[in-house]
């Protein structure tokens, strides 16, 4: 897929024609009908889709089907299985080269954040606005936003650091936010630091997930096994879910084995257009 430059503002009507379609899946709706739901014409539509995702609506909408989730997680195991035993991920390794993880040390851990200022903003991002929270050691939170919800990212975070100094402050942020969106365009990307805060069994989750290249995707019971716990899929599945760095640490790619595109935090139609987003990356389609 040729590199194309993103409108942000694109976006919030790109997600809810995600959204129709998932919500519509059988009826299988034509673009003219999804064009009509998002209030524009069939040309407009799809001059905004393309100008967002580099390839067709209708190309694009293809990798929203049961069918191909279901091809994707057959193709992704035999591959990952194979990438997990040798400690690599595969072809891609986009997250294995612009994304490092740092672990809080146990002093840290008990201590809830004493002593760590944390710097927060709001940024527009390829998937919608997100709300991102940095320490001098690399970012802590990354989640997705909607409108007023900037209070509540707040608080949440100040319920995993309460000890911490927590200030607004969107221009130590935006760096980060820069180098996310330089990748996501497959531009030269400098090594993007995170911070976890986890039991031991979520920080395995979470770095076994940075594993699963772009334009791959696994069931939860396939994290499992890959981790050597067959039975913990439900652990892993909580652990997914908890996960306090959206994409960058991408929780986007563990589907359901019967290929349903659901269970994502910030909503399906953002994890379907993450998903399809690198699906037609991947096959370099324009």
């Amino acid at each position: 897929m040729e590199l194309h430059a993103i409108q942000f503002t694109d976006y919030a009507r790109v997600e809810q024609a995600i959204q129709f379609v998932l919500d519509h899946q059988r009826a299988q709706p034509r673009l003219a009908e999804v064009a009509f739901h998002v209030g524009l014409s069939e040309y407009h539509f799809e001059r905004l889709f393309k100008r967002w995702a580099g390839v067709t609506p209708k190309r694009f909408l293809q990798y929203l089907t049961l069918g191909y989730a279901k091809t994707l997680l057959d193709e992704s195991r035999s591959v990952l299985e194979t990438a997990f035993e040798a400690g690599l991920s595969g072809g891609g390794r986009l997250h294995d080269l612009f994304v490092t993880v740092d672990a809080v040390t146990p002093g840290e851990f008990k201590t809830n954040g004493l002593a760590l200022r944390i710097a927060y903003g709001v940024h527009d991002s390829p998937f919608g606005p997100c709300f991102i929270a940095s320490t001098q050691r690399g970012i802590c939170k990354l989640s997705f936003i909607g409108e007023g919800e900037k209070a509540e990212s707040v608080t949440e975070l100040a319920k995993v650091w309460p000890e911490a100094e927590l200030v607004e402050d969107a221009g130590a942020t935006t760096p980060y936010v820069e180098l996310m969106t330089a990748a996501i365009q497959g531009e030269p990307a400098g090594s993007i630091p995170v911070l976890l805060r986890g039991t031991n069994f979520q920080l395995k989750v979470w770095e076994a997930l940075l594993r699963i290249p772009p334009g791959r995707a696994l069931a939860y019971d396939d994290v499992a096994a890959l981790l050597g716990r067959p039975t913990a899929s439900r652990a892993v599945a909580s652990a997914i879910a908890r996960n306090p760095v959206g994409y960058l640490i991408p929780c986007h790619r563990v589907l359901r084995k019967s290929g349903a595109i659901s269970g994502y935090r910030w909503g399906s139609a953002r994890k379907a257009a993450l998903l399809g987003w690198e699906a037609a990356s991947l096959k370099g389609e324009g």
